[in-house]
């Protein structure tokens, strides 16, 4: 079951909303529907599954602050649901709301929201007192939060005595003290100057990736949602016009609008290897002997091949000159005459990252995954060209593509 999700929600203001919403069902604009209400919140629908940090991007007046007051129950959709873990929340009780966001769902706000006459440590424990916890037990875990957002020491001192971002720290302290499994951050990190505003994304990553929190991030920032998002909802005038990963989003915007938010996005920051990286061109187990390694580059017309075991775990470089002489000598092994000069990457590993390795040999640079195994190769000129386009490249290998599968048979002019 996911953590949070949205079914077909609608949020209207005016004097007739049921009457927009019946109108924008039935295919009408928004434009037709103002003399009855203004729509804010149009057919939104989503699953956030649980641990996953959901992104919800767009311009001003697109929605999205609207969007995240209805799915912590403080607005009410004028059609849809929105659902936390079975939950209902739009046709609960105040009572029974009241109870979920003490329990369920925190909240961190764009401007702190911070109750300036009460300590750090108090402000940090203050969910927990609306939650009758005792008092030593309370200030305990408000302490063990603060430590978590690195305020430890600060605990005696007033809000007024902080930084802005010192200040988000104690907000975001609140929410993790509060022990709930969803957050939900809107605009969270926008009034912070940009270095801090850096600071305390890797700050939530980080605690994140310790957490593993359901979070729900509103933002402007395109670049802020690449970066923290495990996937971006972006929306228009009221609507999710699309719902993707980074990378999915980047190289398949679903509409002009989204393909010109991203149009001048750093894409090295935000693509992965994965992304880039194409068949081997020519591969060879431990187990084959010097005739193998050569037809194989003959093939391949390469000047190299990677070294794998039975598993694809890659071993190293073979080149043509070293099996030449072996064969000369009648030696039948290859892993003596593997070469560490190429360095490989990862499949998360981000474009910016390969740079370094790819500038090292002309090889390609080989892509392994978890387990060390081969899945991959990125040609320098596949680098270069990542770079100024946005990717559709039928010969692309899948991330989670079998390493058994790629058999060498492409025609790079090179390893």
């Amino acid at each position: 079951m996911p953590a949070l999700r949205a079914e077909g929600v609608y949020k209207v203001f005016g004097r007739r909303p049921g009457e927009a919403v019946r109108r924008l069902q039935a295919g009408a604009s928004v434009e037709d529907v103002k003399p009855h209400g203004t729509a804010a919140v149009i057919d939104a629908s989503f699953e956030v599954a649980d641990g996953e940090t959901f992104v919800v991007m767009g311009l001003s007046g697109s929605g999205k602050s609207t969007l995240i007051r209805m799915l912590n129950g403080l607005w009410r959709p004028t059609s849809g649901r929105v659902m936390i873990g079975d939950t209902d929340i739009s046709g609960i009780s105040g009572r029974e709301l009241r109870a979920l966001r003490q329990q369920r769902v925190s909240m961190v706000f764009q401007h702190f929201a911070l109750l300036p006459h009460r300590s750090v440590l108090d402000n940090a424990a203050y969910p927990l007192a609306l939650q009758d916890v005792d008092r030593t037990e309370r200030r305990r875990r408000a302490g063990e939060a603060l430590e978590m957002v690195g305020l430890a020491g600060w605990e005696d001192h007033l809000p007024s005595q902080l930084s802005g971002g010192m200040r988000q720290r104690v907000g975001l302290a609140r929410a993790l003290a509060a022990g709930t499994d969803i957050l939900l951050m809107d605009e969270a990190f926008s009034a912070l100057d940009p270095l801090i505003r850096r600071e305390m994304q890797e700050q939530l990553l980080e605690l994140q990736q310790t957490l593993g929190k359901t979070i729900v991030f509103i933002t402007h920032d395109l670049n802020e949602a690449m970066h923290l998002g495990d996937r971006i909802a972006v929306m228009r005038e009221g609507r999710i016009v699309q719902i993707g990963t980074s990378e999915q989003i980047l190289s398949d915007p679903a509409t002009d609008y989204v393909a010109q938010f991203v149009a001048d996005v750093d894409k090295t920051r935000v693509l992965t290897a994965a992304s880039v990286m194409v068949r081997p061109a020519a591969v060879v187990t431990t187990g084959a002997g010097p005739r193998v390694a050569l037809r194989e580059m003959r093939e391949a017309q390469a000047s190299a091949a990677y070294l794998v075991d039975r598993d694809r775990t890659l071993r190293g470089v073979l080149r043509d000159d070293d099996v030449v002489q072996a064969l000369r000598d009648g030696s039948d092994s290859l892993v003596d005459l593997t070469r560490d000069e190429v360095t490989a990457v990862s499949t998360e590993t981000l474009l910016m990252d390969v740079f370094a390795p790819s500038a090292e040999t002309p090889l390609p640079v080989p892509v392994v995954d978890d387990r060390g195994r081969l899945v991959g190769v990125i040609p320098r000129v596949t680098l270069l060209e990542a770079m100024s386009r946005n990717l559709a490249d039928p010969t692309t290998v899948s991330a989670d593509a079998d390493p058994a599968a790629l058999d060498g048979t492409t025609t790079e002019v090179s390893a």
